[in-house]
């Protein structure tokens, strides 16, 4: 999830992408220019260890919109796919 987050910050469409579960992954990402992510809280994970082939990460990421501050509040699904962990579906929380 960190390094999902990062690559958003970071702008990085092509590790966003590998690292989507193939039935999933859009066919691109796209990124709003006047967006600034900011900081992420990570609130609570389930399974996701070595012993384990799912997993989800609840956090919040902490954004500007045109200097505006905003949050989002996302429950997110992993799974193991040909052995790494993939994004695969999310739930926004609030």
């Amino acid at each position: 999830m960190r390094s999902r987050y990062a690559a958003f910050v970071v702008r990085d469409a092509a590790y966003l992408l590998r690292t989507w579960h193939p039935e999933t992954r859009p066919p691109g990402v796209d990124f709003d220019p006047a967006m600034h992510w900011v900081g992420l809280d990570i609130l609570d994970t389930t399974e996701g260890s070595a012993f384990h082939s799912t997993g989800t990460v609840t956090f919040r990421a902490h954004y500007t919109d045109d200097g505006r501050p905003d949050s989002l509040h996302e429950k997110s699904r992993f799974v193991r796919h040909d052995g790494a962990w993939v994004y695969t579906t999310a739930v926004f929380v609030d």
